[in-house]
């Protein structure tokens, strides 16, 4: 792959991330498509399943990610996006490895994330010791993500 084939990828990723915040998702499908075949990445396979979870087609969003981590096993966002599109199609127990792999990931900038989805899971299965410890975990990394500090204030309600 040459230079040129590297920049026209980073431009269609450009023009695709911005269709997906205005909504568009069919068009940011086509334009992640397109990037990926200028220049392949973890990046454009990962929010391109991200578009396809958007639609709720939940199966080709893992399928991207699974493509993302092909050509990037160190990228640490597809591992956490199936875990949270396992929670979402109702396969919380199958979500817990992905998401402990998010976690740990090299190249990965929001563990708050795989944290927050991980204590969903454990919410939802009743170990609310460890649901709790996962709000916890995932506030140390971003003390301004507000989803667990609503859902850590809501577990700690449960038991006062």
């Amino acid at each position: 792959m040459s230079e040129g084939d590297a920049q026209k990828a980073m431009e269609f990723f450009r023009q695709a991330y911005q269709r997906q915040g205005d909504g568009e998702y069919r068009e940011a499908i086509e334009l992640y498509t397109r990037s990926i075949e200028a220049f392949p990445s973890a990046e454009a396979y990962t929010f391109r399943g991200w578009a396809h979870s958007y639609l709720k087609e939940y199966d080709q969003a893992i399928a991207d990610c699974m493509q993302a981590i092909e050509v990037d096993p160190e990228f640490g966002n597809p591992y956490n996006d199936i875990g949270a599109y396992l929670i979402e199609t109702n396969r919380p127990d199958e979500a817990i490895p992905w998401l402990e792999k998010a976690i740990v990931a090299p190249r990965y900038e929001a563990r708050s994330y795989p944290h927050f989805n991980l204590g969903r899971v454990y919410e939802a299965r009743r170990e609310w010791k460890k649901a709790k410890q996962c709000y916890s975990n995932a506030l140390s990394e971003n003390k301004d993500y507000q989803a667990p500090a609503t859902a850590l204030r809501r577990l700690t309600a449960m038991f006062n």
